[in-house]
């Protein structure tokens, strides 16, 4: 179950249902995830491959880490690595994660918390669990999202949020039958705590087993919708999905999403991640951790990289580890 929720959903602020005129977004795509292994070897979904970039603008990648029950001794994370052009956005909807970067930010994500991470012109960054919860095991289960910045601030300074999970808007559909919590952008004139560069809005839902939820959208973003876990529909047309897919809407003003009656006792409740962002609709020239316009850009940032021009590893220690 995810680490923030509420004891009473009715006695959050409720979003309007959508007027009647109001027109559903038809489903363009429905996507499944394939399974692969991200840094030092955690589980992870890569839940846009195979997705038209043009469908996913302003996005660029996410991956679904976990969900996973880690042993002692197995939990994993990334080593050092750079980051060039565009903001990464890391949601611990359950367990705990120490980031660190060659700038001197760095900090504990756990719980419900939001870290965005704007890399703009570039820094070494490393993600890892605290040594505690390496020797005890546990829980892990997130989400790391990559959103494109502009041409024009693609080489801003780096900076990070850490927004707490206690922190989101949470948000009732109107019947009561799905949790909302807004981390970024708005739902309906409620905004979430997340500051963008690019305009976008980042959501994450629960919805009760035969509930539906139909959210205003902003018909100038695209429009997504991706399973944590649980079977519905997406959809004036109910269209099925279930967990590790992607539901790619076309235009209109209403995203629709549903629960079947039924979910497997593991996952009492539908949860999904309702993404969306104005596009930036302009060239992507990417290659592993670097999102720029152009060939030449991301040799450069190549170049950079390798003659140190993005940071170098501190010499102290990662946070919660001793000196052997």
């Amino acid at each position: 179950m995810p680490a923030v929720t509420v004891d009473n959903i009715l006695t959050l602020p409720r979003v309007t249902e959508p007027d009647v005129t109001a027109r559903s977004r038809a489903v363009r795509s429905v996507t499944t995830a394939p399974r692969g292994f991200e840094g030092e070897g955690f589980p992870v979904h890569r839940a846009f491959a195979g997705v038209d970039m043009a469908a996913l603008d302003p996005f660029i990648h996410m991956d679904q880490m976990g969900e996973v029950e880690y042993a002692a001794g197995e939990p994993k994370g990334t080593p050092w690595h750079p980051h060039r052009g565009f903001e990464t956005v890391t949601y611990m909807i359950d367990g705990v994660m120490e980031h660190q970067d060659s700038h001197g930010g760095g900090g504990v994500i756990k719980d419900g918390d939001t870290q965005w991470m704007t890399a703009g012109s570039g820094l070494l960054h490393i993600e890892a669990p605290p040594e505690e919860v390496v020797m005890k095991g546990g829980l892990f289960h997130g989400t790391q999202l990559w959103v494109n910045l502009p041409s024009h601030q693609k080489m801003s300074d780096p900076r990070y949020q850490d927004i707490r999970g206690g922190e989101v808007a949470l948000l009732s559909t109107p019947d009561g039958g799905a949790l909302l919590r807004v981390i970024a952008g708005e739902v309906d004139g409620h905004s979430g705590p997340g500051i963008t560069h690019t305009p976008i809005s980042v959501v994450h839902a629960t919805v009760a087993p035969g509930a539906r939820a139909r959210l205003p959208w902003r018909p100038d973003f695209n429009a997504l919708v991706y399973v944590l876990s649980g079977d519905g529909y997406v959809g004036s047309e109910r269209r099925p999905i279930g967990s590790g897919q992607l539901a790619v809407f076309g235009p209109g003003d209403v995203i629709e999403v549903g629960a079947s009656d039924r979910q497997e006792s593991r996952h009492p409740s539908l949860e999904v991640l309702v993404l969306g962002g104005r596009p930036i609709r302009e060239p992507v020239a990417a290659y592993g951790p670097f999102v720029m316009n152009t060939r030449e850009e991301l040799i450069q940032a190549f170049e950079d990289f390798e003659a140190g021009k993005l940071g170098t590893i501190p010499s102290e220690p990662h946070p919660g580890h001793d000196v052997l």
